[in-house]
């Protein structure tokens, strides 16, 4: 019996591609967006509505696949996920709100939704896709590097806490990768005398020009069904350019002004 994959987020970017990738590798794949009629036609796995921040819509959503596959899901991929840049001084909290209800809250009412089942069937297996950038706090990404670093704090807690239930659970860290991230992150608009105004406007076209020659998505979505097929998983695998990679051993390595004084230099601070 092929295993049931679900993936939140899978209308584009690294979901849709991890979606396709493992539908043709014979996986039963449903994957989520807020709008299916959009895609549903166009692609050969089950888009199903989620709205990540409404609880009702996560149950409905679940209740959905269980139905559809009789009460069978294997696999979670924690994937739905936004962007967000700024100086903190000048996001409003509200945005910051709204983000960790996307990137952290929902992500985990999903995790709560389906370990029922996965305990009733013995195994199961849930990938959060955090970030490299949650090894440290970004300048101008601070809610973003915050956000799925607390993701990756719950999810290794809970590795833990169900592992006596035959459920896996790790993180799958990229770094820079070729997404369309840039058109849907929430960045605050600044005026030319915001004291943060030029060195704001240069990390965020450095941001998009990182996004513009990332790697292939494909990557991780080969880095993904090697874990699916994983009998045990670390908790957390980073995906991306070497010096990414490098830089969360760097900050536990270098005395934290230094490596600080590395961040700083490198974003132009």
């Amino acid at each position: 019996m092929s295993k049931v994959v679900f993936i939140t987020g899978a209308s584009s970017g690294l979901g849709l591609t991890t979606a396709l990738y493992l539908q043709k590798k014979g996986y039963k794949v449903f994957g989520t967006c807020r709008n299916p009629s959009q895609y549903e036609k166009h692609y050969p796995f089950t888009f199903l509505t989620l709205e990540i921040s409404d609880s009702k819509s996560i149950q409905s959503c679940i209740k959905s696949v269980l139905d559809q596959t009789g009460g069978r899901l294997d696999v979670l991929i924690n994937n739905a996920g936004v962007g967000i840049t700024g100086p903190i001084e000048e996001i409003q909290l509200s945005a910051v709100k709204q983000h960790f209800q996307i990137n952290c809250f929902g992500p985990l009412e999903i995790i709560q939704a389906v370990l029922p089942k996965m305990r009733e069937q013995g195994e199961g297996l849930i990938i959060n896709i955090t970030s490299i950038a949650s090894d440290f706090g970004l300048p101008f990404r601070g809610p973003y590097s915050a956000s799925k670093g607390a993701l990756e704090r719950m999810a290794e807690a809970l590795r833990m806490e169900t592992q006596s239930f035959g459920i896996r659970i790790c993180n799958i860290a990229p770094g820079d990768f070729i997404s369309n991230i840039a058109e849907r992150r929430h960045n605050v608009f600044l005026n030319k005398d915001s004291p943060y105004f030029k060195t704001y406007q240069f990390n965020l076209d450095q941001m998009n020009e990182h996004v513009d020659n990332g790697i292939d998505p494909k990557e991780i979505a080969k880095k993904i069904e090697s874990l699916i097929n994983t009998l045990n998983p670390k908790v957390r695998y980073k995906v991306g350019a070497p010096l990414q990679k490098l830089s969360g051993i760097l900050k536990s390595l270098l005395p934290s002004r230094i490596f600080e004084k590395l961040l700083m230099n490198h974003y132009k601070l």
